[in-house]
């Protein structure tokens, strides 16, 4: 009975997870409770579930809420701007250049690990060049995605922060193992760039003759320092390079482990706000544009510490988990995380990022355990899988807005993408096998 009201707990979750109408919070709150009160489950004990999941998501939602201040705070101060104003020049409209430029500017774009602004940095800077050379938009959205996916793998991006909460472990931990998986996928990046350039560059010398490339690209450079002029009065041109060695100092600090996450993003914001503005109108001006973010994800954390709190202290996954073994094909159990991981991507088109890492991870997670799969295999088989899709999923809110800023549908989108990120997908869990982060 208890894994039948737990599982029936999770669907319900799900469904409305993927209906849209609810933000996640309310369902990851209020679904696991009706469910302990029919599993039987008072106020009291729903309490003690409740108080062991927030404890064990707080360090998680401190570096949510200090790294999106933090890079929220780069992100105003200009820090980013030179470094793509001077890729977009290097360029110097060559096609497979602008390609491989355009996967270098997304991962620069999303080291604050927010979608939307990755999108609103590259699309307006990219799309008016790809237009001018007479390239294909949607293969911008498929670079810039598929970049902006291999960097969500950082412990601040949202995927392994949601892993971090399932699992009860360190996210900074959790991430140096996928350090060299997030090089090789940008690495395969910049190889499909290339790739696809030529042949992109190809079909335009078919079709269209010859662009007047140079002037492309002094053409967008200009709009884009008369777009930027307007906003300049929150740019610290004179602080950039206190802010570039600030911001390696941080990402140092992560890498090498020696404080937890959200500290040290509190640390470098504390020294950065004051620094670049002195004003204390304009530090609380800062903390308010940012403030809604850092909110946003803090809260769905936390709810998730809830949801899993009380569907693991009731012993609701318990009982799903050893339900599902006693049906599963014995031959199936200890390759369950290669299969998931190996359909990752295609569930980027039926799952929500919600509803992949609150609600299927911890059951497979349950699940593998009986067949001697070890948790931290089970979720990189499923992160790595998965998160090069992110940009994929009709469950991306940043993705629409991307589509509506490049003027595309989804459904192109999705058929011209589909094929070359699943294909990285796959050959990053092979080569995740190969190193040693998943095991079999």
């Amino acid at each position: 009975m208890l894994s039948i009201i737990g599982f029936i707990t999770i669907l319900v979750v799900v469904g409305l997870l993927l209906s849209g109408r609810l933000t996640p919070m309310i369902p990851l709150v209020l679904i696991p409770i009706i469910g302990a009160f029919v599993a039987g489950f008072g106020f009291e004990k729903m309490g003690d579930f409740f108080t062991d999941g927030i404890g064990d998501v707080i360090s998680v939602v401190v570096m949510f809420i200090f790294a999106i201040l933090y890079f929220g705070l780069m992100q105003d101060v200009g820090l980013f701007d030179p470094l793509i104003n001077k890729m977009v020049a290097w360029s110097k409209g060559n096609v497979v250049t602008v390609s491989v430029a355009s996967v270098l500017i997304a991962a620069v774009a999303h080291l604050d690990g927010s979608g939307a602004s990755t999108f609103l940095i590259t699309i307006p800077a990219l799309l008016p060049l790809y237009q001018r050379l007479r390239m294909n938009p949607y293969l911008l959205l498929l670079l810039v995605g598929g970049s902006a996916s291999v960097m969500n793998m950082l412990p601040w991006a949202g995927p392994l922060g949601r892993t971090a909460s399932v699992l009860k472990t360190d996210v900074t931990q959790l991430w140096h193992p996928l350090i060299p998986i997030q090089i090789i996928g940008l690495v395969l990046m910049l190889i499909l760039a290339i790739f696809l350039g030529f042949r992109e560059k190809k079909r335009i010398e078919q079709k269209y003759g010859t662009v007047d490339a140079q002037a492309a690209v002094a053409d967008v450079l200009e709009k884009t320092k008369d777009g930027t002029s307007e906003k300049n009065l929150l740019a610290r041109p004179k602080m950039l390079w206190f802010n570039v060695i600030l911001t390696l100092a941080v990402i140092g600090v992560l890498v090498w482990g020696i404080i937890p996450a959200g500290f040290a993003f509190m640390i470098g914001f504390c020294i950065a706000l004051p620094l670049n503005y002195p004003q204390i109108k304009d530090q609380t001006a800062r903390i308010r544009a940012h403030a809604p973010n850092a909110l946003t994800m803090a809260s769905i954390i936390l709810a998730a510490g809830s949801f899993l709190g009380i569907l693991s202290g009731s012993g609701m996954l318990n009982a799903i988990a050893e339900s599902t073994v006693q049906i599963m094909p014995g031959f199936v159990g200890p390759y369950l995380h290669l299969v998931l991981g190996v359909l990752g991507l295609p569930f980027d088109l039926l799952l929500s990022t919600d509803a992949y890492y609150f609600a299927l991870l911890p059951v497979a997670d349950q699940i593998g355990s009986g067949f001697g799969i070890d948790s931290l295999s089970m979720a990189y088989s499923m992160i790595v899988g998965n998160i090069v899709g992110t940009f994929i999923s009709p469950f991306s809110p940043a993705l629409w807005m991307a589509l509506g800023l490049a003027n595309l549908e989804m459904g192109k989108h999705i058929r011209y993408n589909i094929f070359w990120l699943w294909g990285i997908s796959l050959i990053l869990i092979v080569i995740s096998v190969l190193i040693g982060v998943i095991h079999i």
